[in-house]
């Protein structure tokens, strides 16, 4: 028997080129039959089920589109989008289109059909009136978002279990076969399961993968919110064989080429569970100013380019980090050995070394590759104690770095003065940290400690990020920015307007447009603000007005730091970003190509992408905290707190507690007193009869009534105002 001709890459079989099937559609201006294609291309009938099978595959990557009676369009010219769902918790959705020119399309949850949050639909765009926002209904879900998932197991239904996601924002229910499951579950495990075939309406088959255990044990709903997030696991065996392969230790053949600065004595400042230093520091006092010295872990000397390694990397984006576990960028014999840098070994590193006049000004900076061996492996609370405190005791027992301590401390200070003057906004906000017992239990949330310790290393953090990004720009070379895009001028427009009839007026910016508004004037009026009533709901709202930092090639400069050159460097074993940036720089330390770097465009690509999978974090970040917050709380129903109205809506209003750190709901369909109305532009619910009135920033006192992890809610009642 012949053998079939091999078919090449972007062919069927019998050679027709998908590409040709859209172009012939493109030029014909509208929807052709299957017979109208098969004429164009000069194709007899028997070629018929070929034809289908090409536009088979075109339809099912939503380039084509089949109608009602049976031609076929391109999505574009039939009004038709591609896009990924992305549902709030409150049911509507968004579709972000495949095409990042087009703006988001909103969705009705009752034009969602059989779309699940995170799939991959096609919407037809709905005809609206101009200046709206679009509206679209999902015609067809392209591609599952989830294909495996965690699912609570709610009931026995004969021979079957129901079961429903533990993701509240995909609206399904699931029947898992009896037989799969083993020893007899109980309600409230959580599986984790493969999607099958739709068995009715809202209602998949689903098999039996894994059980991961009682819905309220912190490390299942740590699990269950990584499968939720699609965070990656484990490393696949090719790339952990690569990192094997690596040696323990630097040899000094690849110190060749280095700057030898072993002798200096370079510190690491991190916190006490932290276990990979990619970063260590050195200052010393110059004249009237200061020299720093910022080293980074060297991770591109053995991650190379295009290697397994760095796929993989790529791949990740950034490490993912959680309350009691990390899934890191690479294994854990570069994050925690090789590109660590660990105390007392020879490690590989990339310096920025940055001068600096009395005042904060930046000299002429350099960059060079170097091998450090750090002189101690230092905590933000050994640092507070020996240099802040002026602890005896700890500064004897790091006396041979406690000069250089207090000059790192000298030159930070005069460092953050210098990027507050230049209008640095500074929300100080403080972040949650869960602390767990012996068992693995939540038992208090609490804000972080912070001090001055912490913002030594921040300072010198960003001086080398700057510093980096300045040397790459001024020589021309490619560069992956960090840019913070200027504050959404209608919420700023919003917040002046709130302000303008109070006591701050004569400390509003005069210009109240959008991109005109300085990072300085803003932080003129958060200074202004400070000690007021009116605080709280300044921060806040301006906070509110903030647009999300992103990767790009291009520069935008970086509106809360302030920054016109900016870029991450400082963290290579966590960040892919900082990878591409170190071998940009070592490009530019050798003055020729000697790494691999993707064009322009694929620049441009990498940094969107990038940009995704650290929402990504952040998102499964803030889901987790979430539920180990509603577990905190579940044996605390029925107490009173006191809290600060943070947020309002037409429905209710949520309250931050003050005895933890924990947010929660009060719905105006449980005040008995008025109705109430929301004046947005006021920041405030008003009663319609007794004119009583709850704004932002106003302290309350509240009974916790219910908590709800499937629904990840928080329920207050409004006891008084205080």
């Amino acid at each position: 028997m012949a053998k079939k001709k091999k078919s090449k890459k972007g062919k069927d079989a019998w050679g027709l080129d998908p590409r040709k099937v859209i172009n012939i559609l493109r030029e014909a201006g509208k929807p052709l039959s299957s017979q109208d294609i098969l004429k164009t291309l000069g194709a007899s009938k028997k070629d018929k089920h070929r034809l289908k099978s090409v536009l088979h595959e075109l339809m099912d990557k939503g380039k084509v589109y089949r109608l009602k009676r049976g031609a076929y369009g391109l999505p574009e010219n039939l009004h038709i989008v591609t896009g990924t769902l992305e549902v709030q918790r409150s049911g509507v959705g968004f579709v972000i289109p495949d095409d990042k020119r087009r703006q988001d399309i909103f969705v009705h949850p009752g034009n969602m059909d059989e779309a699940w949050h995170d799939d991959r639909v096609a919407v037809a765009v709905l005809p609206g009136r101009k200046g709206r926002r679009a509206e679209g209904r999902i015609t067809k879900v392209l591609e599952r978002g989830h294909k495996t998932l965690a699912a609570r197991l709610l009931r026995r239904l004969g021979d079957y279990y129901l079961l429903e996601p533990t993701e509240p924002r995909i609206k399904a229910r699931f029947m898992l076969d009896e037989g799969d499951v083993g020893a007899e579950p109980q309600p409230n495990d959580i599986y984790m399961v493969e999607v099958g075939d739709q068995l009715d309406q809202g209602i998949w088959e689903v098999k039996f993968l894994a059980k991961l255990g009682q819905e309220d044990d912190p490390s299942v709903q740590e699990e269950l919110v990584k499968e939720n997030h699609s965070i990656p696991r484990a490393f696949a065996q090719h790339v952990l064989a690569e990192a094997n392969a690596l040696p323990e230790h630097p040899s000094p053949q690849d110190w060749e080429g280095r700057e030898d600065l072993r002798e200096v004595s370079f510190v690491t400042i991190d916190g006490a569970k932290a276990r990979d230093f990619d970063d260590a520091v050195y200052v010393e006092k110059e004249g009237k100013g200061w020299r720093l010295w910022v080293a980074i872990a060297d991770v591109s000397h053995f991650v190379k380019a295009g290697s397994a390694l760095d796929r993989e990397a790529r791949e990740r984006g950034n490490s993912y980090y959680f309350p009691q576990s990390v899934e890191p960028m690479f294994p854990e014999r570069l994050s925690n050995g090789l590109c660590s840098l660990n105390p007392a070994v020879e490690r590989l590193v990339m310096v920025a070394e940055v001068p600096f006049t009395a005042d904060g000004q930046p000299g002429e900076s350099k960059a060079y590759n170097a091998v450090i061996k750090s002189h101690a492996r230092l905590t933000y609370a050994q640092v507070k104690r020996a240099v802040l405190d002026k602890d005896e005791k700890e500064r004897t027992a790091i006396q041979h770095v406690m000069p250089m301590l207090e000059e790192a401390e000298r030159l930070a200070r005069v460092l953050h003065a210098e990027r507050r003057a230049r209008g640095t906004l500074d929300f100080d906000l403080p972040e949650p940290e869960i602390h767990f017992n012996l068992y693995g239990e939540a038992v208090d949330i609490t804000p972080k400690t912070r001090h001055f310790g912490h913002q030594i290393i921040e300072e010198f953090m960003i001086a080398a990020n700057e510093a980096v990004a300045r040397m790459l720009t001024e020589a021309e070379r490619p560069c992956m920015y960090r840019i913070h895009p200027s504050p959404n001028p209608e919420k700023l427009g919003s917040l002046f307007d709130l302000l303008s009839a109070t006591e701050l007026a004569d400390k509003l910016p005069k210009v109240r447009g959008g991109e005109s508004v300085s990072p300085l004037e803003l932080q003129q009026l958060l200074d202004a603000a400070e000690g007021t009533d009116f605080e709280f709901l300044v921060n806040r709202l301006t906070l509110r007005t903030m647009m999300q930092a992103k990767y790009s090639p291009q520069n935008e400069g970086h509106y809360g730091l302030a920054s016109d050159c900016y870029c991450h460097f400082t963290s290579p074993i966590r960040r892919y970003a900082d990878l591409v940036v170190h071998r940009s720089l070592k490009n530019y330390v050798a003055g020729k190509d000697v790494e691999a770097l993707p064009g322009p465009n694929g620049m441009k690509n990498l940094g969107g992408a990038l940009s995704d999978t650290e929402r990504k974090a952040m998102d499964a970040e803030r889901e987790i905290l979430k539920r180990l917050t509603i577990l905190f709380l579940q044996d605390k129903v029925g107490e009173e707190f006191t809290g600060v109205i943070n947020s309002l809506a037409d429905f209710g209003f949520w309250v931050e507690l003050e005895q933890v750190m924990a947010e929660g709901l009060v719905r105006l369909s449980s005040l008995d007193d008025d109705y109430y109305g929301y004046f947005p532009e006021r920041q405030r619910l008003v009663g319609e009869r007794t004119g009583k009135q709850l704004k932002l920033g106003q302290r309350v006192r509240v009974t916790l009534t219910d908590v709800n992890l499937s629904r990840l809610e928080v329920n207050l009642e409004l006891i008084e105002p205080l």
